[in-house]
């Protein structure tokens, strides 16, 4: 293969891993001509694309990308799977291919920045969950007990009254005859049984005030003889 065919292939793989986030990687070793494009065709249909690579012009064409570091799985004839969609629904894809197919060679997953080698490996990625799956979790369990009370209000009036007649039960009561020796002790009490204090008599009634002495009336001036 001449330098410039090299060079086509890594510039065509680099354009296809531009803005890859995870890829696995398959063998296609025992698969013939058919069997590749049947697979190919399958995966297709899901939104997937398969591609055959040369090992050492997709480690060059990875050295960019945000998948530096999945050249590890590649381990002779390779197979590179990858797709717009999330990388464990891709494996769980390789997984129902593998039960359809024992000698597919699957050998891993790489995704944040991690390798899952090996069979085992994509099984472990398939039973991740998706991004919307793990946004549905959240949310499901934000919304769990509001739903129940949702359901609680919603329901039949009985279910709602069973409720309450729950919390009723299982509030402390107070006996009402605990109250009723409180109040006749307390109309037992010298306080109580005490006479209320006379009124004060009313301002008519009150005693007078002593008059003050009048002035002595003066002596009359005498009177002269005729």
């Amino acid at each position: 293969m001449s330098k410039q065919v090299k060079s086509l292939i890594e510039k065509e793989l680099t354009s296809k891993f531009e803005g890859v986030e995870a890829v696995a990687v398959l063998s296609p070793r025992g698969m013939t001509g058919n069997k590749n494009n049947a697979l190919r065709r399958r995966l297709h249909e899901k939104g997937v694309k398969m591609t055959v690579v040369k090992n050492t012009l997709a480690r060059r064409a990875s050295e960019k990308s945000k998948i530096k570091g999945f050249d590890k799985l590649l381990d002779g004839p390779s197979a590179v799977v990858y797709g717009k969609g999330s990388i464990s629904s891709i494996a769980r894809l390789l997984m129902d291919e593998k039960k359809n197919d024992e000698t597919l060679e699957l050998l891993g997953v790489f995704f944040d920045g991690e390798i899952y080698s090996g069979e085992k490996g994509v099984e472990q990625v398939s039973k991740l969950p998706t991004r919307e799956e793990a946004i549905a979790q959240i949310i499901g369990a934000i919304l769990g007990p509001g739903r129940k009370l949702a359901g609680a209000i919603k329901g039949p009036g009985g279910k709602l009254g069973a409720i309450l007649k729950t919390i009723e039960e299982k509030a402390p009561k107070t006996p009402a005859a605990a109250e009723k020796p409180a109040a006749s002790e307390a109309k037992a009490t010298p306080e109580a049984a005490a006479p209320a204090a006379e009124p004060a008599a009313p301002a008519s009634e009150a005693p007078a005030a002593p008059e003050a002495p009048s002035a002595p009336e003066a002596p009359a001036a005498p009177t002269e003889p005729a």
